[in-house]
């Protein structure tokens, strides 16, 4: 029987955790987790004192849940936005995961189609520019809940300019189940 999604979210940043802190030479590797065996595409964020400390994550289901969430906890541990994270830090983070769902691709004729397609505190949104890409979480709303200045943020991610044609681009979407710790040291759920 697969896990509850409550067991699930307390499983995977748990794992999070351990895999942090292994990496940090702070405790043994995590576990084998038979119950986080299906292949899943994750983001993981850490934050230290309400503001972000890191942030990396897979867009495709490539490996186990197991494998992904453990290998995106210690990138997101090493985001080059940030110093690498120190042992110091590690009681003082918060760990969120975020479990993507299958992209959709939309179609879009233009800028104003794109943005009428947006669905503000829902979506995350993919950009594709060629061989690049970039994405924003559906937590971004919440810093740029305007779907103009949204969508302009995410090409300056990619690298491109606001006035970029968005005709130009691929767009997908999709949605996160996500999970946060309650407080730092915490492998406690909150949906």
């Amino acid at each position: 029987m697969p896990p509850s999604d409550t067991e699930l979210g307390t499983l995977l940043l748990a794992r999070a955790r351990q895999a942090i802190a292994h990496h940090l030479g702070l405790g043994e590797p995590p576990p084998p987790e038979p119950a986080l065996a299906e292949r899943g595409a994750t983001f993981v964020t850490l934050t230290k004192d309400g503001e972000l400390r890191g942030c990396i994550g897979s867009l495709r289901p490539q490996r186990s849940l197991a494998e992904d969430v453990a290998a995106n906890a210690v990138g997101a541990c090493r985001d080059p936005r940030f110093p690498p994270l120190a042992a110091t830090e590690f009681p003082l983070i918060r760990i969120e995961v975020s479990l993507l769902s299958a992209p959709d691709f939309l179609t879009f004729a233009d800028e104003a189609d794109l943005l009428s397609q947006l669905r503000p505190d829902e979506d995350g949104l993919i950009l594709f520019a060629g061989c690049r890409s970039a994405t924003f979480l559906p937590q971004v709303w919440s810093q740029l809940p305007e779907p103009a200045r949204f969508l302009a943020a995410l090409k300056h991610k990619l690298g491109l300019a606001a006035d970029h044609p968005a005709e130009r681009l691929m767009a997908a979407r999709y949605s996160v189940r996500k999970w946060m710790e309650d407080g730092a040291e915490s492998g406690v759920a909150k949906a």
